[in-house]
């Protein structure tokens, strides 16, 4: 009973996380960008510092109406929004956030993670195809086609630190982690951080949802609570990136000063920069074309991910 006790409030606590957090993230975009362009909506609802922007952007989604296109396939239509949503809570179950504090602990954790995340492009194509709608099919064709192209990247980035830790356990890779790999593996770390955020779609990488290139892609005849879903979905995402990077690049729960109880707080604190640098990139660099998105994967971010596997097995081979 207290094993089921323990696993209920485990799976609660992630489960308030990830509600809370991406709202977080979402709010503090509002704020970051309202500062750094001069934006004065933001900041005006509710009074002090544009407390309630969140709330008015909540209430706003909730009054719109749900609108289903006549021609559209009705049930795959209403399903694709979970589609999109529900693959980065299965992930936030397994980020360790510290010492025995993960929700479940997956032996096959990085794995897991990239497969499951990549599930969510899943809920792009179902939109785009349901919608009867030939710019929200190529919407999402192109996320596909970008999903495919950063993919590898990520990938190859994560093997390089389970190669180094001699592990493919998130909580594993943790357990090994030295300081010296931060310098070591800053390469790898560039490379997963961009190619996550080409697959949430995240600026300069958001060509497949582009307004002023084709609407707002796969999501175009999407209103209400609906698009608030895969908006949450982007910021969840968001969440879940850095927690990743956080957690394989940076030491997740190792502060500098040793673990002294407190590694909970420098998983926090590191996931939040993680998430103010992905809202200043928005802010700060104009979209790529679709062919410098492709190029960049595989011209540029998968040699740089072999060149840090190679780099890894010479430092391996020669500390052993």
């Amino acid at each position: 009973m207290n094993d089921a006790l323990d696993v209920a409030v485990r799976l609660l606590l992630v489960f308030v996380a990830f509600l809370v957090l991406p709202l977080v993230v979402g709010q503090t975009e509002h704020k970051v960008m309202a500062h750094m362009q001069g934006r004065l909506g933001p900041m005006y609802a509710g009074g002090f510092h544009g407390w309630a922007q969140l709330v008015a952007d909540g209430v706003k989604f909730a009054q719109k109406e749900d609108v289903v296109p006549k021609d559209a396939d009705r049930r795959v239509f209403q399903l694709a929004p979970a589609v999109a949503l529900l693959p980065y809570l299965l992930v936030l179950v397994a980020i360790p956030v510290a010492p025995g504090s993960v929700g479940a602990v997956v032996d096959a954790g990085i794995f897991f993670a990239l497969a499951v995340m990549g599930v969510g492009v899943l809920g792009s194509l179902m939109a785009g195809w349901a919608s009867a709608n030939k710019f929200s099919l190529l919407g999402g064709l192109r996320t596909a086609a970008q999903l495919l192209a950063y993919e590898l990247p990520m990938l190859l980035a994560a093997a390089s630190v389970a190669m180094a830790a001699g592990t493919v356990s998130l909580t594993g890779v943790l357990d090994a982690f030295a300081w010296w790999w931060v310098p070591w593996q800053i390469v790898g770390a560039l490379v997963f951080f961009v190619a996550g955020l080409a697959e949430l779609q995240r600026p300069p990488f958001d060509m497949p949802v582009a307004d002023s290139e084709i609407i707002f892609g796969a999501y175009t005849e999407y209103t209400g609570l609906r698009f608030a879903l895969f908006l949450l979905a982007e910021y969840a995402g968001i969440v879940v990136l850095c927690g990743l990077t956080t957690v394989l690049f940076l030491g997740g729960w190792h502060g500098p000063w040793g673990d002294d109880g407190l590694g909970w707080l420098w998983t926090l604190l590191k996931t939040a920069v993680l998430a103010f640098v992905v809202i200043w990139l928005r802010v700060s660099y104009p979209r790529l074309r679709e062919d410098q998105l492709q190029k960049l994967a595989w011209t540029t971010l998968v040699p740089l991910a072999l060149a840090q596997i190679a780099l890894t097995g010479i430092v391996k081979v020669a500390i052993q």
